[in-house]
């Protein structure tokens, strides 16, 4: 058996994990601050006169305001110059009030009113000629509200906020990296404890189920942010299978999962064989290992983040696999940016040209998938330093000891 995989009770697996939260340091108001202090330089350096930031990532980001998006706008416009203005429901008030770290006025709609024309007001009020400005609306922002401003204030020119909101966020703080790591140790020691439950028999739900009680016990409050399980054949399908298998002996296994912490994502994937692996496993194991470990290896500043993609791609071609995004091969991207989503920007697919920076982090996962044996994808993460790019966890070690436990 493989190290580690198998043999241990859910319960035995629970009791060996403790919180590993202690002592985390949340985002400072200073650093919200000085977030909003970027985007306003980014702002008048392309002649942008407000940002309008909907609930979500983008208003966390810039504002501390933990809000979700919904049928009804909550948001804030970011003017180039001056300070932040809320829009919300009047009846929101009080508890809009109570999750904002950076402090400003809020601007209320009732129910029978337009929220899209009290958006037009408050860019009046906060002194903009709307016949003359620009409004750029975060890109996260739902057609109905963006379609709504527009059919408000026509004459008011909207354009995307994109270059002002992925403009700051791709480039991460110290604490932002620090928060993205202890998320992802967090997620390391799950993976180790459902590896240690598995049995021939147990299914896909009851390895989620575990995997999401074992984030909480390691101090993930929301448990697990995501979890994809799979089994045998059905691991050759990124995303999973409408009905997935339960474990059979000498079954590859792939888990894909995550949680997060102060609102920053963990994503880590293992792939490992319950049992005896095969020749053909143990082969194309050590092939994907070698595509990711080629992708970390080009990481340099000033590269395109397309050519980190290439550099993956051209392994698994080179042993016949592909070409291109065709399968058996690697059908996806090699990575994604990550932060307060799962998948932001930059992204690591050879369309992308943005040059690497110091201070971004992306997933570095160039699955390897076969249609009618099996897939296997090594997922970890790393982010960018001047003298090249540096893991937040290291790779698997061996197809036999995924965890080095040994």
């Amino acid at each position: 058996m493989t190290i580690g995989i198998g043999g241990v009770s859910p319960q035995q697996a629970l009791e060996g994990l403790k919180n590993m939260t202690q002592g985390v340091e949340p985002i400072a108001l200073s650093e919200y601050e000085a977030r909003i202090a970027k985007a306003q330089l980014i702002m008048q350096q392309q002649g942008i006169d407000a940002v309008y930031l909907n609930a979500g990532t983008n208003l966390y980001y810039f504002t501390g305001t933990r809000w979700y998006a919904s049928e009804r706008l909550v948001g804030a416009i970011l003017p180039a110059t001056g300070k932040v203005q809320y829009i919300a429901p009047a009846f929101e008030l009080d508890t809009l009030q109570g999750f904002m770290v950076v402090k400003g006025e809020v601007n209320t709609w009732l129910e029978d009113e337009s929220p899209y024309v009290l958006v037009a007001k408050t860019l009046e009020y906060m002194g903009l000629d709307i016949t003359r400005a620009k409004l750029a609306i975060d890109e996260s922002t739902s057609y109905f509200i963006s379609n709504g401003i527009a059919k408000a204030a026509p004459q008011l020119t909207l354009v995307d906020a994109k270059t002002v909101t992925a403009g700051c966020r791709m480039i991460k703080s110290s604490t932002e990296l620090a928060l993205i790591q202890q998320a992802m140790n967090m997620t390391l020691e799950v993976h180790k404890a459902a590896a240690s439950i598995l049995h021939e028999g147990i299914t896909t739900d009851e390895v989620t189920a575990f995997i999401d009680a074992a984030h909480r016990k390691v101090g993930a409050a929301r448990g697990s942010y995501f979890c994809i399980v799979l089994f045998g054949e059905d691991t050759a399908y990124p995303h999973g299978v409408k009905s997935p298998k339960a474990l059979s002996q000498n079954d590859t296994v792939l888990i894909d999962t995550g949680c997060q912490l102060e609102g920053y994502n963990s994503d880590i994937t293992r792939t490992y064989v319950f049992g005896t692996p095969s020749a053909r496993q143990r082969e194309l194991w050590q092939l994907e290992q070698q595509a990711q470990l080629a992708a970390f290896n080009i990481a340099k500043v000033d590269l395109p983040c397309g050519d980190v993609d290439t550099a993956a791609r051209q392994v698994l071609e080179q042993a016949g696999f592909g070409p291109g995004y065709a399968v058996p091969g690697l059908p996806h991207r090699t990575g994604h940016g990550i932060g307060l989503d799962i998948h932001e920007w930059p992204y690591l697919v050879t369309s992308d040209r943005t040059p690497l920076a110091t201070g971004m982090c992306f997933s570095n996962e160039p699955m390897l998938c076969v249609p009618g044996e099996f897939g296997i994808r090594h997922e970890d993460h790393f982010y960018m330093t001047a003298e090249g790019a540096k893991w937040f966890t290291l790779p698997a070690k061996s197809i036999d000891d995924p965890f080095y436990l040994g």
